[in-house]
């Protein structure tokens, strides 16, 4: 697309550089009457060919991929108070304009375009900016069946999420068990990061940035939990870590993180962090020297005869002389348990030896 574009442009560059060099001067051309007309005039046509291949992608393929971008950001309220705002200030200007109409050139012309702009784009400003004021009207006068969020309860905490926990996805299952419950906070400059994720050239990143898109649509819709989608921001902090300590300590709230330095980080400024890997680290079943385990060895340990198994959840079995028994279901005495940054490591060795 870029490429056609580009090409388009080059084209319409020429085209127009031909034409004004073709301009009527007092009889003549541009380059008519210089000695080395012929040269200028190709050099003439080649810097506009060049100009419009370079500036056509931003005037085009730019705005509308911003225009997009920005739409994808909106909620649903957002883009339905924005078109209804826009619909209603575009009749107001139709209107106004009748009468403007009539006035004598050029006020006649311009004046109806001018107040139609300016009243599509300040009721389009002002709808979004009361669309919650106007929901709750709506819903007063029972013209609209207006979805409510589920309120949280009296003394529910609230909790700022991570872009990290989002696009994990192991949230969603916590929250429909009912662990994790209250107020969940998603700051709008959380949400811009994952719709940048999304929006990446690699597959794998754009297939993480829209998991975590369709994992907050189904928080949403959570009877458990209520998301609020918070559109506030803290002005002279870049960083969106920094933002989210700062949004939190300025809530009350604690965060909700994958993230390991953000987690030291909060910590050190005294907010409560829930991190999903400690969670996960802490519900795993726990394992004392003699207890007995069944495993299917896999691959080679990093000593020599050792074997290595992976239980369910991911926990490492380290067996003692397993390298023979590779490929095999083996039942295993535990006879140590190391917990490590990376997880549970747990050492075993055959029963029967």
């Amino acid at each position: 697309m870029s490429r056609f574009v580009r090409l388009l442009g080059a084209i319409l560059g020429m085209l127009v550089g031909i034409q004004l060099a073709s301009i009527d001067l007092g009889g003549t051309g541009l380059f008519s009457e210089t000695p080395s007309g012929n040269f200028l005039f190709a050099l003439w046509v080649v810097a506009w060919l060049v100009v419009g291949f370079l500036i056509l992608p931003y005037l085009t393929i730019e705005p509308a991929g911003w225009l997009v971008r920005g739409v994808r950001a909106l909620s649903t309220g957002e883009f339905v108070t924005a078109i209804a705002g826009l619909l209603i200030g575009l009749l107001m200007g139709l209107l106004l304009g009748l009468p403007l109409a009539r006035f004598p050139d050029p006020y006649g012309r311009y004046l109806p375009i001018g107040v139609s702009l300016v009243l599509g784009l300040g009721m389009l400003g002002l709808t979004v900016a009361k669309r919650h004021d106007l929901a709750e009207a709506i819903e007063a006068m029972g013209l609209l069946p207006v979805r409510r969020e589920p309120a949280a309860p009296s003394g529910a905490p609230f909790i700022v999420v991570d872009t990290s926990a989002i696009i994990d996805g192991r949230i969603a299952d916590v929250v429909a068990s009912g662990f994790l419950f209250g107020t969940l906070i998603v700051p709008r400059f959380v949400l811009a990061e994952l719709q940048y994720i999304a929006d990446q050239s690699d597959a794998r990143k754009r297939a993480r940035g829209r998991r975590g898109l369709d994992i907050l649509n189904e928080l949403r819709r959570s009877e458990h939990m209520r998301v609020e989608i918070s559109d506030d921001d803290v002005p002279g902090i870049p960083e969106v870590d920094a933002k989210l300590v700062a949004l939190a300590k300025t809530r009350g709230a604690a965060i909700l993180t994958n993230d390991l330095n953000l987690n030291k980080v909060a910590e050190l400024e005294g907010l409560r962090v829930l991190n999903m890997n400690s969670l996960a680290n802490a519900v795993k079943p726990a394992f004392l020297p003699g207890d007995h385990l069944q495993v299917h060895v896999i691959q080679e340990g990093k000593e020599p005869g050792q074997g290595v198994a992976f239980l369910d959840d991911g926990t490492m079995v380290v067996v003692e002389g397993g390298a023979r028994r590779m490929d095999r279901d083996v039942n295993v005495a535990v006879t140590r348990v190391l917990q490590t940054v990376a997880g549970r490591m747990v050492f075993a060795q055959p029963a029967d030896d």
